[in-house]
């Protein structure tokens, strides 16, 4: 382990923080609410759908019954199976080089992510970062029997303990209040990062806050970053309430 750090492993959220998925996920919420009668979102009402399990999204933002919830996100997955849920993904600057030099610094990570775990494996795949985890949890493909995110978390820490990991020391790096809520039922610290879909005030109750790929490396290994990286773009357009 780095002798600058003091964590014993560090736990990533996905969407927002590590992946930028925004321009796949509109286009196949565009399909879907139009298949089902429903205003299309715009790019900036994005950050009321990412982040939250799909199911709910689709009942508060979309005004949905729990059953109708359930037939648009079957039907959500259904395109996002056709189409690969890589596409129109991509990483945000600089976050590869970042989880590959915590790996090399010989510090455990896993994934606990909102994202159904069949999708959060085919991104890590597709960009070749599988092999820095030691774990990862998403929600199941249903979103029902391990959905919230302090649930997922709670799952990821168990999968880590399983392999030998400690866990006595760990980090959650997120985007939205859901990973500060979840790392807060769990006693574990958050590193917000703002480059992510989220409101300003959702970094309320994080243990620190990131506002580019330098900054968290600092946090996360105790070292500057050696390679300059432009700041990631937020992909909202719009700054929300405080």
């Amino acid at each position: 382990m780095s002798p600058n750090t003091r964590w014993s492993c560090v736990i990533w959220d996905v969407d927002g923080t590590i992946v930028d998925a925004s321009e796949g996920i509109l286009r196949r919420l565009t399909t879907t609410l139009t298949h089902f009668g429903r205003p299309a979102p715009t790019r900036a009402e994005l950050v009321h759908w990412i982040g939250p399990p799909m199911h709910d999204s689709f009942q508060s933002n979309a005004g949905m019954s729990a059953e109708g919830a359930r037939e648009a996100v079957t039907y959500y997955r259904s395109i996002g199976r056709a189409d690969g849920y890589a596409t129109g993904a991509r990483l945000f600057p600089g976050i590869g080089d970042l989880i590959a030099d915590v790996a090399a610094a010989g510090i455990p990570q896993g994934v606990a992510s909102s994202k159904p775990e069949t999708q959060v494996r085919v991104l890590l795949d597709h960009f070749g970062i599988a092999e820095h985890f030691a774990s990862v949890t998403g929600a199941s493909d249903d979103e029902r029997t391990l959905a919230r995110k302090p649930e997922i978390l709670a799952e990821e820490l168990r999968r880590l303990r399983a392999v030998g990991v400690d866990t006595s020391r760990p980090v959650l790096v997120g985007d939205r209040h859901h990973d500060v809520e979840g790392g807060a039922e769990h006693g574990v610290p958050v590193v917000f990062v703002r480059w992510g879909f989220s409101w300003p005030h959702e970094s309320e109750g994080a243990a620190a806050v990131a506002d580019d790929v330098a900054a968290l490396r600092a946090i996360l290994l105790g070292t500057p970053d050696p390679t300059p990286h432009p700041t990631p773009d937020p992909p909202r357009a719009t700054p929300g309430p405080q």
